[in-house]
This record gives C-alpha cells, sequence and structure tokens, in this order.
C-alpha cells in the first residue's frame, strides 16, 4: 500500500490557516525587519558617491542614524518575532502531543498488542517537533526571504541588469540541486522517524526488563540489539547529510561564482569603463548578499520543513486509526447496570487464519460468580477480555443486560467494570495515588474502607510514611503480594458491577492468600464477577466453572457438579490436590 504523505497544502489548511492571523502578524514583523535591511547597502552608494567625494558632513549625519535606527528595527522585530511565533510554535507543540496521546488511548486493546509503547512514545513526544518549522520563524522567514529575495532583485536589475542576470544563472542552478535534494530528503527523514521510534522503544524495554537481563547475564546481548539499532539510525543520517553536504557544497561553489567570480570579472570591468560606479559596485554586492543569503537559508528551511512535513506524516497515521469508540455505532448509554452478561455463540481470532475461541455460549446473572479454568492458551483470558470490552468478537453476539455490548458506549459500561490482572500496573507514585487511581476525589473514609478491606494496612502500618509511601516503578519497591493488594484495593474502592479479577490471587504467599481470599469474597458480593484462576481451590464458591479447552466449552457446572462427573475439572483438581 502506497505511503500517504501530507501535502504542504493539507499543512497549510489544518496547521496554518487556522492561525492565519498570528501567521500574517509574523510576516508584517519580517517584512518590517526585511525594509530596514536594506537602509544600509542603499545608504552605502550614497556614502561613497556623494558624502564622502563631497565632505557632506550634515548628509552623513542623516546616513549613520538612518543606518543605526534600521539596526535598532531589526532587532525589536526579531524579539518580537521570538515571543510572537516561536513560543506560539511550542504551545502548538504542546497541543498537538496532547491530541495524539489523547487519540492513541481511545485505541483498542489490539493496537497496543501489536505496538511497543516506546515507539509510540517516541512519536507522541517527536514527530510533531517539526510543527515549530510550519506555525514558527521557519515558514516566516521562508516567506521573508522570497520578499527579500524578489525587492533585491528589483533593485539589482536597477543598477546594472546584465550584471544581475549572470549573477542570476548559478542561483537558478543552484535552487534546481535543492529541490532535488529535498525529493530525496523526505522518504529519507520519514524513514528516521521510523527507526527512531523503533530503537526507543526497544531501549524502554530493555531499561524495564533490566532484572531479567541481568538475571540471565544478557547484557551483551542487549547491548548488540541495540548496537545493530543505532547503526540502522547512523545510516539513515548519513543518507540525509550526504544530500544536505550536496546542496552545502554546491551552494559554496556557485554562490561563490556569483558573488566573488562574476562581480569582481564582470563588475570591475564595467568599472574601468565607466559603466558602474564605486558606490553603485558596492552597493549592488551588498544587495546581491541580501538576495542570496534568503536563498541559503531557503535551503536550510527547506530541509526543516521537509522534516516536518515527514513528521506530520507519522503523526497523520496515528490520527487515523479507529478508536475504540468510533469502531461501531455504539449509541446506547448506561447509567446504571444490573450484569447480567450472557455469550451467545461468540467466536474470534486474534490473526484472520487462527480463531481462539469458537462458538462460545453461556449466561451469567446478575451478582454470580463465573470462573474460568483449564490450561495455558486455552482462551480464558481472551473471554475476560471480550466480557470487559478490550476485544470485539468476529462472530456471535455479547449482552449486557439484554443490550448488545458492540452497541452501547464504552465509556457507561466501563465506569461499572473494574479489572484485577495477574501483573496488575501500579503507577510511580505513592500507595494512596495508587488506591486512589480509579477515584480520585473519594473521601479518606472510603479509601481507608478499601485498604482495609483488602488488608493494605497490613504492610503499610510499618511503613514510616503509610500510604504515602513512594513505591518506584511499576511498585518495584514493594512484594508481589503487596503490589497485588494495593491493585485489589483500587478495584474494591472504584465499586464496580462487573468484576474481572485475572490470576488475582497467583502472586500471593500462603498467608496473604488466605487475607485475600476473606477480602476477595466482600468484593465480589453482589457484583457479576469473572474469576481466572489455575488454583482451583480459590473458585470452589463459584456458582458456575467453565472448563475451557481449544477455545470451546468443555464442561460446565458448579464445583460438586464437575468432581461428580469425574471429567476434565476432576483430573485437574486432583491432580493439583497431590502436588
Amino acid at each position: 500500500m502506497a505511503e500517504k504523505k501530507v501535502s504542504i497544502l493539507k499543512a497549510f489548511k489544518t496547521i496554518i490557516w487556522p492561525r492565519r492571523n498570528l501567521v500574517l502578524l509574523g510576516l508584517l514583523l519580517i517584512v518590517i525587519s526585511k525594509a530596514a535591511s536594506f537602509v544600509a547597502p542603499i545608504s552605502l552608494r550614497y556614502f561613497l558617491d556623494d558624502i564622502v567625494p563631497n565632505k557632506n558632513y550634515d548628509f552623513l549625519k542623516i546616513i549613520v542614524a538612518a543606518v543605526i535606527f534600521s539596526f535598532l528595527v531589526q532587532a525589536i522585530m526579531s524579539f518580537l518575532l521570538t515571543k510572537v511565533l516561536s513560543i506560539q510554535a511550542q504551545f502548538m507543540i504542546s497541543e498537538l502531543r496532547a491530541q495524539v496521546q489523547k487519540q492513541v488511548l481511545s485505541l483498542p486493546i489490539r493496537f497496543f498488542d501489536n505496538t511497543k509503547s516506546g515507539a509510540l512514545v517516541s512519536r507522541i513526544m517527536s514527530d510533531v517537533e517539526g510543527v515549530r518549522n510550519l506555525i514558527g520563524t521557519g515558514l516566516v522567514q521562508l516567506v521573508g526571504g522570497t520578499i527579500t529575495a524578489v525587492v533585491s532583485l528589483i533593485l539589482l536589475l536597477r543598477i546594472s541588469p546584465s550584471m544581475t542576470l549572470l549573477t542570476f544563472i548559478p542561483l537558478i542552478v543552484f535552487a534546481i540541486i535543492a529541490l532535488k535534494a529535498f525529493k530525496v530528503i523526505r522518504p529519507v527523514f520519514r524513514e528516521r522517524g521510523k527507526i527512531n521510534a523503533e530503537v526507543k522503544g526497544r531501549l524502554t524495554e530493555t531499561l524495564s526488563g533490566i532484572r531479567v537481563i541481568k538475571g540471565f547475564n544478557a547484557e551483551a546481548q542487549e547491548g548488540k540489539v541495540f548496537e545493530t539499532g543505532v547503526d540502522r539510525l547512523f545510516k539513515n543520517v548519513k543518507k540525509s547529510l550526504t544530500a544536505t553536504a550536496i546542496m552545502t557544497s554546491s551552494s559554496t561553489f556557485l554562490l561563490g561564482l556569483a558573488t566573488t567570480g562574476i562581480m569582481m570579472g564582470y563588475g570591475g570591468y564595467k568599472m574601468i569603463n565607466g559603466e558602474l560606479t564605486t558606490g553603485e559596485y558596492f552597493e549592488f554586492t551588498f544587495l546581491l548578499a541580501l538576495m542570496v543569503a534568503p536563498i541559503v537559508q531557503m535551503s536550510n528551511i527547506g530541509s526543516q520543513l521537509t522534516e516536518a512535513l515527514a513528521g506530520l506524516d507519522r503523526t497523520e497515521e496515528l490520527m487515523n486509526e479507529t478508536s475504540e469508540a468510533n469502531e461501531k455505532d455504539r449509541t446506547i448509554q448506561l447509567d446504571s447496570i444490573h450484569g447480567d452478561i450472557t455469550f451467545d455463540n461468540v467466536s474470534f481470532s486474534y490473526d484472520e487464519d487462527e480463531e481462539v475461541l469458537h462458538n462460545i455460549s453461556f449466561k451469567v446473572k446478575s451478582g454470580q460468580v463465573i470462573a474460568l479454568v483449564g490450561s495455558s492458551g486455552s482462551g480464558k483470558s481472551t473471554i475476560a477480555g471480550l466480557a470487559a470490552s478490550f476485544l470485539n468478537p468476529n462472530s456471535g453476539t455479547i449482552t449486557v443486560d439484554g443490550q448488545d455490548l458492540s452497541q452501547i458506549n464504552l465509556n457507561s459500561f466501563r465506569q461499572h467494570l473494574g479489572v484485577v490482572l495477574q501483573d496488575d500496573f501500579l503507577f510511580e507514585g505513592t500507595i494512596r495515588e495508587n488506591i486512589l487511581f480509579p477515584r480520585p476525589n473519594a473521601s479518606e473514609e472510603r479509601l481507608l474502607e478499601a485498604v482495609k478491606a483488602a488488608y493494605v494496612n497490613e504492610f503499610t502500618d510499618r511503613f514510616d510514611d503509610g500510604l504515602d509511601t513512594l513505591i518506584g516503578e511499576r511498585g518495584v519497591k514493594l512484594s508481589g503480594g503487596q503490589r497485588q493488594r494495593i491493585a485489589i484495593a483500587r478495584a474494591i474502592l472504584a465499586d464496580p458491577k462487573v468484576l474481572v479479577l485475572d490470576e488475582a490471587t497467583s502472586s500471593l504467599d500462603t498467608e496473604s492468600e488466605a487475607l485475600i481470599q476473606k477480602s476477595l469474597a466482600e468484593l465480589t458480593k453482589g457484583r457479576t464477577t469473572f474469576v481466572i484462576a489455575h488454583r482451583l481451590s480459590t473458585i470452589r464458591k463459584a456458582d458456575q466453572i467453565l472448563v475451557i479447552e481449544n477455545g470451546k466449552i468443555a464442561e460446565q457446572g458448579t464445583h460438586e457438579e464437575l468432581i461428580a462427573s469425574e471429567g476434565r475439572y476432576y483430573n485437574l483438581f486432583t491432580y493439583q490436590a497431590r502436588i
């Protein structure tokens, strides 16, 4: 599939046009600055041809004052440009980052399963950086430089048309080289953003998994992986530097040919023949410099704009991804729910060619606990993911209180949902902040009730800072059991109607598990609960037990019924009882 590129016209419509008043103000400021820059070269002609030969001191004072004032105007305009445009550009970058991050958070779980988090961080933080060259001084300087070049050309033609045309030939050649170079550079910049995201993504994973790396003595192995990534990045940078070097070297030669070779040769010839005065020659020289400088600057800004558009290409890819809310027409709003959930012939596949679940059907009444057991990879977590609306079925329907889940607004459903995972994620910060995560404005009384119910106080009471203890990245300063109890307290505080417990007690020691079983018994009262557990002793009191094998329901019933039937569940239970 061909890569979709952000055109300059589209960038103009979406980024520049909404801020046209600001850009026009920037253009006005730079036009004033550029107009003031013509004062010095024009004054030089009168200085050499009139003031010095005629010893005109009065005119000298006026000329000097005018030149000093012109530099003051340029300094003020430069300051205002930075204040008006550069700061606005940085604000625009902040806005775009927030929009992209919001879009990323709205994407379905499947997107994150296939994308590295570190790569997404790079795309959110780095790809929008180039916007500063579209809304900032870069674009305005490009337009201002064009205006300066055109005005300089008109003044040069007034002094000497023939010399102007001769010096213009190398500039045209340089412009052609620059345009061709930009066409080469843009895909290189686009590829660089992709490589940079991949390298940062791997580095993020490496730092997050440092204990695994050191535990398996894999530092050298990870070093090689990272070295390969940065080598790819280096080769990409080398390509862009080669194209930039071609522009730089060609500009050095061609602009040198125009400003020195032609100016000195042909200009000297015209001065010797009396066709050009000394003042006109120096005025021509300064005006030519004013025309050439923006052309050189335009090549640099053009490179920056090319990089900016390449970054916007990748940003637009993210913004065009279909969010969860837009995957289907989710118009049903749930103010409250009872919690009756029904799976009717539900099938699901992560990949088109391999179905994970096959025609799953069952009903869970409000307040019931349904346990999902079976071997690893049988489809238990997939069923829980479907119930939590993290995934959408390929066929069949899931209903909540008789309403098709695929038609229900996700926010209205998930505000009644709570999740406790096997490796539940804790944020860097304090224990208090992590428990309050689903309900930041909860009262201290409700917080302490959740803390007590999950037996978090059993270990926080031993900490000097109690609930305000910092836990480090992903809760690294706590034990597995302590982290899990905080996750359960978080779910208790959320007070959900539908609860998913995915191996919620797997990280606990025997003593902690006994405490948590009591809190879970309280937590699940009156809530529709999906429990995934390898420890079958933890689900004996479940209202229903589904034995999942190879994506199908192999057995279904209560603990007593399944034991009596002496089938797959009986074999699993008696095997665990022996070990």
